[in-house]
Parts: structure tokens; sequence; C-alpha cells
């Protein structure tokens, strides 16, 4: 049994349910009370005689959603609230665009998923705007939302056209948003990686997107023999914190100081750690001794 849109929540039937097996009900009389709704006066109908009846009340649409990364778009042949059919089409680019732009609107940034790249991209871009502001914009939650109709313009539209959104370049996306004058310079500027005296480029961890603190760089003790300053970036403004590690990738200690960490707390550490660790360089002048990743015998070639 089917009825209008109106009674759909909870219906009954005055004195039980003769009609419950037509397919289709006209109501003439309905008592509420509350969310309930009881059927006093009704008879069964064709669904033919109904269309023939009010033809003004059928509309055919065509609608499309966002659905698992993609887009899904149906043509629906509907009277009023009854669904008579569905197939599937093609989205028209028109129609793709509404169901990501409103996807958009929904989901917020969850709409491109977890990407490692962009979120990384999104700290550098905000750690620049906190500490150099203008010509660097917020790239908090809200304002790249409130901006949607700008940078990710591309990108939705090759996701309306049919590309998966988990293959979308939504960080070459982002990075329309760098001032045009630092577009050149952004990864020197807030670069990727530190290079350490071993010669090894890490990777800096820079704080959440509005959050402050240092850029974090996580590096094994050894491969920072020599260092006698800790880099600061960003116009040096923004301090590097150390994250030492053993050879195992264990953490050891945590300074912005590194020369102070070297001629103080270095030489308790090096008498926990170098029985643990025999085959690394546990030197007692660590000025003096070459940073490296290897152990003794790989450093001397043997």
């Amino acid at each position: 049994m089917s009825t209008c849109s109106l009674l759909e929540q909870e219906l009954f039937f005055l004195g039980g349910s003769h009609l419950a097996h037509e397919e289709y009900l006209a109501v003439v009389e309905v008592a509420r009370t509350g969310t309930r709704a009881t059927i006093r006066r009704a008879t069964g109908i064709e669904l033919s005689t109904v269309l023939e009846l009010l033809p003004q009340m059928r509309e055919s649409k065509e609608t499309a959603e966002f659905i698992d990364g993609k887009i899904s778009a149906r043509k629906v042949e509907r009277f009023g609230a009854i669904e008579l059919s569905a197939r599937p089409i093609k989205a028209t680019e028109e129609l793709g665009m509404q169901a990501v732009q409103f996807a958009v609107q929904e989901q917020g940034l969850a709409f491109f998923g977890e990407r490692e790249g962009f979120d990384a991209l999104r700290r550098r871009m905000a750690v620049a705007y906190r500490l150099l502001g203008e010509p660097f914009c917020a790239v908090d939650d809200e304002s790249l939302i409130a901006r949607a109709d700008e940078w990710p313009q591309p990108i939705l539209r090759q996701i309306a056209h049919g590309k998966n959104a988990a293959k979308a370049d939504v960080h070459s996306a982002l990075r329309t948003l760098l001032p045009w004058e630092h577009a050149h310079d952004f990864d020197s500027l807030v670069p990727q990686r530190l290079e350490v005296p071993s010669g090894s480029k890490i990777r800096i961890s820079y704080p959440p997107v509005g959050e402050s603190g240092p850029a974090v760089v996580a590096v094994k003790l050894q491969e920072c023999f020599g260092l006698d300053h800790s880099p600061r970036l960003v116009h040096e403004k923004l301090p590097v914190q150390f994250h030492l590690l053993s050879p195992g990738g264990h953490p050891l200690a945590v300074t912005e100081d590194i020369a102070s960490f070297f001629n103080g707390p270095y030489a308790q550490v090096r008498s926990e750690m170098r029985g643990r660790y025999p085959k690394h360089p546990w030197p007692e002048n660590p000025w003096g001794h070459v940073a490296t990743a290897k152990t003794k015998n790989r450093l001397n070639g043997q």
C-alpha cells in the first residue's frame, strides 16, 4: 500500500486495515492526533487512473549525487512524492557540479579525504600566514570552504566529469592560493626537509593548522655530530625542535638548542647508549666526529 508522503510517518485505519491489499489509495478523510494520522474514509484506486486525472503532478527530473568518490546520476519519474521509475544516466557537467558543490558544503574538507601531502602543505601555508601575515592567506577549514569557489574549482570540474575524487590533485589546487610573489620561493621559505650534517635531508613536521609551536625534525643523534647551532626557519621566526633518536629509532632527547645538548646532556646519553648500541659511534667529543647514519665498521669501510 502506498500513500502520499503527507501520511507516511504513522498511519492507521479506523476499524482495521481492510484496504491493505490496495497498492494506492484515494484518501477522503483523515484524522490527526499528534504525529499519527488515522484514515477514516478511503478507496482503492489504479495508478493509471490517477495519472489520467492529475497529469500536472507527474514530472521527470534528472538528479545527481556524489557517492563513494564518484558522481551517480539518474533520471527519475515521479508522481508527487511517489517515485514511479528511475534509471541511471550520464551526468551532465551542470548536474555533476551541483552534486560536488553540494557535497563540499555538506562534508567540508572531508570531501577530499585524507591526503598526507595536502595536509603537509596546509601546515606549511598556515605557518607562513601565522608568522608573516599577508599576502599569505588563512587555510583553516572555515577559510578554505569560504573560498571553495576559487582554489578547488578545476578539480571539482574533473570530478563532475567522472574522475574519482581520490585521484584528484588537491595538493596542486591548494598551491594556487600561494601569493604569486612567493610561488617561486615558498619551498625555501618554508622547506619540506632540513639537511643535517650527515647529508641526510630529514622531513620537517610543522604544527597542525590552527596551532603554534616549533617545527619538528626527528633524526638519529649521530647524524647531527658537529651541528653547533639550531637552525630557524621562515625568516628566522620559527625554531626547529630536534627529536634525537637512537640508532634503533627510539627517542633519546628533545631540544631546541642542540649545541647545549652536545655540551651537556649528551654525556649522560652516551654513557647509557654506547653499551646498547656498540656498533655505532658514541665519541666523547661529538664536535670532532663525522656525522653519520652508518655503523663504525661501515664508516671505516670494513
